[in-house]
């Protein structure tokens, strides 16, 4: 008996020594598992609400450099990268002048034909008119001779009288000739002059043009900046994301080739949908967060928001319509550049005296919305009733009090995970 009695005995003792052992193992886990989870306070203060859109950031006043209206091909020879520091009238693109460079030597050597003509029409008309006037000087010559002899009428016969004063009429005559002989040769002169001058003042302007068209194919920089190009149009394929300009490309008269923003005001703008413009209203107050300075916020306000929605297809089917929202930024950086992505977080409306929580506090249970509570060294379930949110808290209707303490993980997966 007593045999048997000591066996049930270190049966007995053997059973509760492992109970005694899953009991320490158990709290040592939960003791654990509750120091490996994360926890929040429950707060009661005031609840803001705001609306985060997605944009990238803009200069408010540009320089855009475009391609000239008329200077036939436009091929690009020369373009500096986006992102180039600049100064003012540095080079930022330069088409191909071959062709121009052509036409103005041939417009050139018009000119200097005509200029030539000119001179040559000058100088004949010149020697010509030295002529005339020798002939017209000795035309008043004989004439006064004639004159002379015509006052000795009285001492002359009939017949030598007569023939003085018809000598004297053909001198007046040829006097006359003379004077219409010069005159008309001055006239011939200046018309021809004239109509050379015409031909002599095109050929001028051709030249001029083709100089302002050649000089127009090279594009400087208006002001001190940083070049951004622009997409080539012609050069997406299939409707596709169009890439930049390059050298190399061919561009389209007034075709927008590059910019040079002015980075001492700058704007966000994004494009938001209907719900969210119903939101927002001018005027308004925000923060812009810039991807590449993570390190500082930018008080902004709202300039405006389109009246009208546009269709945006990059969304796939159906296309959605949304409006565009253009924010000024108050101050800048010197690291920020057009282009780059940023945030910008507006207040859309506050509750006072709020039950708040982190929003990762919050988990999905069978359609529930519970938290895990701290109590002690474990974690009790609680449903929730939800009520507004933003992207990083959640106000709670009910289900909560102040001071209390909820996971920030689930424990149920850190204690499964372990």
């Amino acid at each position: 008996m007593s045999g048997r009695y000591t066996k049930r005995s270190a049966g007995l003792f053997a059973a509760l020594a492992i109970i005694i052992v899953a009991g320490l193992l158990f709290v040592r886990s939960s003791n654990a598992t509750s120091s490996a989870i994360p926890t929040a306070e429950v707060r009661r203060q005031e609840f803001v609400e705001y609306l985060q859109i997605r944009g990238e950031i803009k200069a408010q006043n540009s320089k855009q450099l475009m391609a000239p209206s008329s200077s036939g091909d436009l091929q690009l020879v020369k373009l500096l990268h986006t992102g180039t520091q600049v100064k003012k009238d540095d080079v930022v693109a330069q088409f191909d002048t071959t062709t121009l460079q052509r036409t103005l030597e041939q417009k050139r050597t018009d000119l200097n034909s005509a200029e030539a003509e000119i001179r040559r029409i000058q100088a004949q008309g010149h020697m010509t008119e030295e002529q005339n006037l020798t002939d017209s000087l000795s035309a008043k010559y004989n004439v006064e001779r004639s004159r002379l002899d015509a006052s000795k009428q009285e001492i002359l016969s009939e017949i030598d009288g007569a023939k003085t004063k018809l000598s004297l009429l053909d001198s007046q005559q040829k006097l006359t000739e003379s004077e219409q002989k010069l005159q008309s040769g001055r006239d011939g002169v200046a018309a021809d002059i004239a109509a050379k001058k015409k031909k002599r003042d095109k050929a001028l302007f051709d030249v001029n043009l083709a100089e302002k068209q050649i000089a127009a194919m090279t594009l400087r920089a208006p002001t001190d900046g940083i070049v951004t190009l622009f997409p080539n149009w012609h050069a997406s394929m299939g409707g596709g994301i169009p890439p930049d300009f390059k050298e190399g490309d061919r561009a389209w008269p007034g075709a927008v080739i590059a910019e040079i923003p002015d980075l001492s005001s700058i704007r966000f703008e994004a494009r938001i949908d209907e719900t969210d413009r119903g939101r927002l209203k001018s005027n308004e107050t925000a923060i812009v967060r810039v991807d590449a300075v993570p390190d500082r916020e930018f008080t902004a306000r709202i300039r405006d928001i389109s009246t009208l929605a546009k269709i945006d297809f990059s969304g796939g089917w159906p296309p959605i319509k949304n409006f565009a929202i253009r924010i000024d930024i108050d101050n800048t950086d010197p690291r920020i550049r057009p282009g780059m992505s940023a945030t910008c977080r507006v207040v859309v409306n506050r509750v006072a005296d709020s039950i708040v929580v982190p929003a990762e506090a919050v988990l999905q249970k069978d359609g529930q919305s519970v938290v895990y509570v701290s109590a002690g060294k474990q974690f009790e379930q609680r449903n929730i009733q939800v009520g507004r949110r933003n992207a990083s808290s959640i106000q709670v209707v009910s289900g909560l009090k102040p001071g209390e303490r909820v996971a920030l993980k689930d424990p149920t997966e850190v204690s499964q995970s372990r």
